[in-house]
């Protein structure tokens, strides 16, 4: 499956959980497809939540890997982010 089919399949997969999670105030946003992993940024109240990453593994990584073939696995935008500055402080030349 090419990758532009499969964001717009993660997309509209997206869209029918985002209620769930609209309903108790929070969201999560498409971020990026990067070797099988989807990346999402959370929203409202699941931001800074402590059951986030169990939600994204639970319940959004299983919907997710049922709809869309080829997704490995669920993650936080913010970790991708926050590995990424973190690698650039270790070594700047890149």
């Amino acid at each position: 499956m090419e990758n532009e089919e499969t964001i717009k399949l993660i997309e509209l997969t997206l869209e029918k959980i985002r209620p769930f999670l609209q309903r108790d105030g929070g969201d999560v946003t498409f971020d990026s497809f990067e070797d099988g992993i989807v990346y999402l940024n959370v929203h409202g109240a699941c931001e800074g939540c402590a059951l986030i990453d169990q939600d994204l593994q639970g319940g959004i990584e299983v919907i997710l890997m049922e709809e869309v073939p080829g997704i490995i696995a669920v993650k936080n935008a913010a970790d991708k982010k926050f590995i990424h500055e973190q690698l650039k402080t270790l070594n700047p030349n890149n």
